[in-house]
């Protein structure tokens, strides 16, 4: 047994039932702690979000506003997973996988909204004079000394996984979209690549949130109005997609042309997994950037955070969905909802550039080249934030340099390198991040439920009250 067979039978386990359902029921259990606080405060939270900062959190300590942490945040988790993963997710479960991977983004934004306060509860200041946050300190701080041994579990997997499934797999994807569209090798993209991963990370995290703060509304606003244009094209077709989608979520569905058919349990996981991997909500890593943000209350700089999980399932993985769905391509011999037949041979990350292809021609590939392109390189200057985090907590700030050099060097090696045992191995550390974060949420509910109160019986009476005055 070689190793790439020894991590996956590793990830059949840690990514099996036992682990989704801790997943599912954390959010679960935090969405009835909180009343349903995401479904009730959701407009106020989006209001914090993109409103001008408040008088209150301009003066806040913190390095970055509650904005510029939540493009931080988005620039590593718009990803290719909102892409491809959708894909995989629709022609492993059908449409119905997308009815889950809603649920669980809802359910994320209770657990995202809690690592996010946690991180500001429990951040403390580095020897740089910079603030540090994330599970690691929640762990240590929130828990005690005793639960160090947890922390540093946290620390260790995400640094290691920030090498892969934040920057090589990522590097590997627009390596061979670059060379399949515009005929370039991997080592000129892993070169510039490379150069430009060194310019904007050795500038520190203020610079990294000004750039995502800046990209990341670009490249989400052109992958969704090209979503947009293909779903008016074909608005015929968005009552029968949707029927699919919620009729299959609990149906068995059949063989439909090419596709195999599969069971209810299937769909189920099948949309949890792949909405996990698109929203990162249960992994820890919006708290790693939560905890630098301006904000004068840890509820506030919550609720921006959990907006994040709302754009990246509900908004962009929708539009993913409706194209593969309305062009018939979650089925790619089946043809679509009027009939054509498609090539059976197209992979879940082609199906996406096939669909788009299919009603805007070259420029809907294209649309869907650069927002991989895009998309992938922010998740590479996005993860480095979380990868540097865990490495400073481990080792800290002194040799951090050298972390930076070695992901640069992960950053081009993942251009020129066959990545299938990087990809298992980096599934491996998100299954053995996600744990120790998800039993500190779990133990910790009694501050997230405390805080919460505070903030809106107590901090928002009396800010309105001096308003007023």
């Amino acid at each position: 047994m070689n190793i790439l067979e020894v991590l996956e039978n590793i990830n059949a386990i840690l990514w099996g039932a036992p682990s989704l359902i801790l997943l599912f029921g954390t959010g679960v259990f935090l969405t009835m702690v909180l009343k349903g606080l995401q479904f009730r405060k959701l407009g106020y939270a989006f209001k914090l979000a993109f409103s001008k900062e408040k008088d209150e959190d301009s003066s806040a300590e913190g390095d970055v506003s509650n904005y510029k942490a939540l493009m931080t945040s988005l620039a590593a988790t718009i990803g290719n997973g909102n892409i491809a993963g959708v894909a995989t997710a629709i022609t492993i479960g059908g449409p119905g996988a997308i009815f889950w991977m809603w649920i669980v983004g809802l359910l994320g934004m209770a657990t995202k909204y809690g690592e996010a306060l946690l991180a500001m509860k429990y951040r403390v200041k580095n020897d740089r004079g910079e603030y540090a946050g994330g599970p690691m300190y929640y762990v240590e701080r929130g828990l005690g000394p005793k639960w160090k041994w947890l922390a540093i579990s946290f620390a260790l997997f995400g640094a290691i996984a920030s090498l892969g499934i934040g920057n090589s797999v990522q590097s590997n994807t627009i390596a061979s979209v670059v060379d399949e569209s515009f005929n370039i090798d991997g080592w000129v993209t892993g070169t510039i690549l490379a150069a430009l991963t060194a310019l904007i990370i050795f500038g520190g995290v203020k610079r990294i949130s000004s750039v995502a703060g800046f990209f990341v509304p670009i490249m989400a606003i052109l992958y969704i109005v090209g979503s947009l244009i293909i779903i008016g094209l074909n608005v015929d077709s968005i009552i029968p997609a949707m029927k699919l989608i919620f009729t299959y979520a609990f149906s068995p569905i059949s063989a439909v042309g090419g596709f195999s058919g599969v069971i209810v349990m299937e769909a189920v996981r099948s949309g949890v997994s792949k909405g996990i991997f698109s929203n990162e909500a249960g992994l820890g890593t919006a708290a790693l950037i939560a905890g630098n943000a301006k904000a004068e209350h840890p509820v506030r700089q919550a609720l921006v955070a959990m907006t994040g999980t709302f754009i990246v399932t509900i908004v962009v993985c929708t539009m993913t969905a409706l194209v593969l769905i309305m062009t018939g391509f979650w089925d790619p011999t089946g043809g679509d909802l009027s009939g054509v037949v498609h090539d059976p041979t197209l992979e879940a990350g082609a199906l996406t550039t096939a669909a788009f292809g299919s009603s805007l021609g070259l420029i809907g590939e294209y649309i869907v080249t650069f927002s991989v392109i895009f998309f992938g390189f922010s998740t590479i200057i996005g993860w480095y934030v979380y990868g540097y985090k865990c490495f400073e907590y481990l080792v800290g700030t002194k040799v951090t340099v050298y972390y930076g050099a070695v992901y640069i060097l992960a950053c081009f090696v993942g251009t020129v390198a066959n990545l299938t045992t990087v990809w298992a191995f980096a599934d491996m550390a998100n299954a053995l991040m996600m744990i120790p974060n998800l039993i500190a949420l779990l133990l910790l509910y009694k501050v997230i439920r405390s805080e919460t109160d505070d903030y809106f019986n107590r901090y928002l009476v009396e800010y309105e009250m001096k308003q007023a005055s």
